[in-house]
């Protein structure tokens, strides 16, 4: 579905702040994302509630660690219902596959469809002075595209990664490959702590299959019309 490319990033607090939120976008929206900020304050309870009003769910949590950590911890996270979980392409290749396999074997296990599992790559806030302080000498576009083809070898559906990078990464990895792209602000919105950001439409037409939308939704006066005028340039 079309009205699925677009995942509304539920960066907020608290219970009361979600239902009032998901209340005001209805219909209008199916799929959402759970960051740290939200799931570290109010746990599984905030995913229970949006399976219960039938919406999808993209558990942003980035897991990094050893292999047999994020293994563990994909699995638990497993039971909760999530449409799509991530991991951090920076943990490397082992933890990645490791991971996958154990999430996938575990559905089979639990007789369930598995949930997405996507690699984030390098932080859409992330800038080329920040990156080259950290002591990288690569360019951020190139590590983009090494992680996306470490992820799809790995055996994960796709990854996060900025909407700049999305026309590079379809083109490495080819068309059976998710590329969820946040930093997506709508002509005229603020950029925030974004740094590498396009438009719904460019971010679409670069090769992007999701898009994250938080800010540029949620503090709208209307957030239902911000979200709407968003699908329409999706569709």
């Amino acid at each position: 579905m079309q009205k699925d490319k677009l995942i509304v990033a539920l960066d907020v607090h608290t219970m009361e702040d979600v239902k009032s939120l998901v209340d005001k976008l209805g219909n209008s929206v199916n799929f959402y994302k759970v960051g740290m900020e939200l799931f570290y304050s109010v746990g599984k309870d905030v995913v229970t509630f949006l399976k219960e009003k039938n919406k999808k769910v993209f558990l942003d949590l980035k897991l990094f660690d050893i292999p047999n950590t994020v293994a563990g911890g994909l699995t638990s996270l497993m039971s909760l219902g999530a449409d799509m979980i991530n991991v951090h392409a920076s943990g490397g290749f082992s933890m990645m596959e490791k991971g996958a396999k154990a999430l996938r074997e575990a559905a089979k296990k639990a007789g369930i469809e598995p949930p997405k599992i996507i690699a984030v790559t390098v932080l859409t806030s992330m800038n080329d002075d920040e990156w080259k302080q950290m002591g990288h000498t690569t360019a951020i576009s190139d590590q983009v595209i090494l992680f996306a083809k470490l992820a799809k070898q790995a055996g994960l559906d796709g990854v996060v990664a900025s909407p700049m990078e999305a026309a590079a990464i379809r083109k490495a990895v080819g068309e059976d490959f998710l590329i969820v792209t946040p930093g997506v602000r709508p002509a005229g919105a603020d950029i925030n702590d974004q740094s590498r950001i396009a438009t719904p439409k460019s971010a679409l037409e670069a090769g992007a299959t999701h898009l994250v939308v938080g800010r540029p939704i949620r503090a709208a006066k209307d957030p239902k019309i911000a979200a709407e005028n968003i699908l329409k340039e999706i569709e």
